[in-house]
């Protein structure tokens, strides 16, 4: 539990609520980009992660009103960012090392395709 001290008042919280908070924010964010309504969402997580910290970070979506599809590690996610999702026009195969460096972390993808 979060114990919170506001005006006078305790209030406690899960870690659960208060990533609920941040996503909904992000989620509100996101909508004013896009300028429609944001249903589903993936969302990242440090690769370090556990099963319990993931499924911790989904119940926090649903918290937030959120259709999490899917959990991915944050290397993964720049991967697609930079498009190596994405079929190239060459024939060649290419081995990519994708390195995440910060928040006291280094986080690294090898992949090959």
């Amino acid at each position: 539990m979060i114990v919170v001290k506001y005006k006078g008042e305790e209030k406690q919280f899960t870690a659960e609520e208060i990533s609920s908070m941040v996503l909904t924010k992000m989620k509100e964010i996101a909508e004013a980009f896009l300028g429609k309504t944001v249903k589903n969402d993936v969302v990242t997580v440090p690769a370090y992660f556990n099963d319990s910290q993931r499924q911790a970070t989904k119940d926090a979506g649903v918290i937030a009103g959120l259709n999490v599809m899917r959990i991915i590690n944050e290397p993964t996610a720049a991967a697609i960012a930079y498009g190596l999702d994405k079929k190239t026009n060459s024939s060649s195969e290419k081995n990519v090392l994708i390195f995440d460096l910060g928040g006291g972390t280094f986080d690294d993808l090898y992949t090959h395709y």
